[in-house]
């Protein structure tokens, strides 16, 4: 994996923020979960076009009509983006969904599982 520049990262960062700001306040679609987070953006060096990664709490039909939802949206979101970003090109954005939380959270309740086995083995 490529080292980003300052540059890129600075713009990662503005991206981020930007479409946190644009998903809480802008798109309307009722699809979107309202706990949806954007957690991570990559751009590509050339600034023209991102990975969204984004988080969304609730169950698999929530997350697919999230994922659907933003993708329908993707015009309006990029345009508000072109808006409020001073950048000579906007990119094209691309939603992941992000998965890690939830793959942390089952992992760390496997373990308390397991320490919880090991001390009633223990007594």
């Amino acid at each position: 994996m490529r080292k980003n520049s300052i540059k890129n990262t600075r713009v990662n960062t503005e991206v981020q923020k930007e479409l946190s700001r644009i998903l809480q306040r802008g798109v309307k679609d009722p699809r979107i979960a309202p706990w949806t987070s954007v957690v991570a953006v990559e751009t590509a060096p050339d600034l023209k076009t991102c990975k969204v990664y984004i988080s969304v709490l609730g169950d698999e039909k929530a997350r697919r009509d999230t994922v659907e939802g933003l993708k329908r949206a993707e015009g309006y979101i990029r345009r508000e983006l072109a808006r409020t970003l001073n950048m000579r090109n906007t990119p094209e954005l691309r939603f992941v969904l992000d998965q890690s939380i939830e793959y942390g959270v089952s992992m760390s309740k496997k373990i308390d599982d397991v320490t919880k086995d090991l001390e009633s083995e223990g007594e």
